[in-house]
């Protein structure tokens, strides 16, 4: 089923072949994706008509220097939705980039199959997790994740599967303000290692990361 209304996208980019190829896929998409602003730096998305777009697609490395981590911050500080879709392949810069808060991670080697249903996911607020993001959370090792508890972890999980918090309740048979308090034990635990997860996209892909869940729990 098509979205109700138009989603619309701001590319960041400095290469303008892959701006092209970018709105070509948004273009013949079955969902209807605009493009309303784009340039070679992030300061398309902060003025008009750029600043108020659904989705921000961010190249990372623009111009070719160092990562650009620190807009990607402000974006997400913004309260924007972020999708990385950078040429960089490696795990570190994956795994950071979704410490940060992104939305998701993808890699320009894989053309538009994933950017489309990520777009849509990301403006649906939706959790989207590609294949090559899963390997890099699945290899994860790192020590800071949180220690969640059984039931903790059984509310998650019910709670990424379902579309609200009531249904949680009814499937898990307690109330919606229990099902509410574990999610903030769950939150509280992420910000207290350092790595908050404001969304539930957010703490879709750190519960991943951590191998608190598989992609067969989604």
């Amino acid at each position: 089923m098509e979205s109700a209304r138009r989603i619309t996208v701001t590319v960041i980019d400095d290469h303008p072949a892959i701006v092209a190829a970018v709105e070509h896929w948004y273009a013949t998409a079955g969902t209807p994706i605009d493009v309303v602003a784009s340039g070679p730096d992030v300061k398309a998305a902060w003025v008009p008509p750029g600043d108020s777009a659904d989705v921000v697609v961010l190249d990372l490395q623009l111009s070719g220097g160092e990562p650009a981590y620190s807009d990607l911050r402000r974006l997400v500080d913004a309260g924007r939705q972020v999708i990385v879709y950078t040429m960089r392949e490696d795990q570190q810069t994956a795994l950071t980039c979704i410490d940060i808060g992104a939305f998701t991670f993808l890699t320009k080697s894989k053309g538009g199959e994933h950017l489309v249903p990520a777009t849509i996911a990301a403006a649906e607020n939706r959790a989207y997790t590609p294949p090559g993001l899963a390997g890099a959370f699945g290899t994860n090792t790192r020590s800071d994740r949180p220690q969640l508890s059984r039931r903790e972890l059984d509310v998650l999980i019910e709670w990424f599967q379902s579309e609200s918090k009531e249904l949680v309740a009814k499937r898990l048979g307690i109330r919606t303000s229990t099902v509410s308090t574990y999610l903030d034990r769950v939150r509280i635990k992420y910000a207290n290692a350092g790595r908050a997860a404001r969304t539930k996209t957010n703490l879709v892909a750190r519960a991943v990361e951590d191998g608190l869940i598989g992609l067969e729990d989604l």
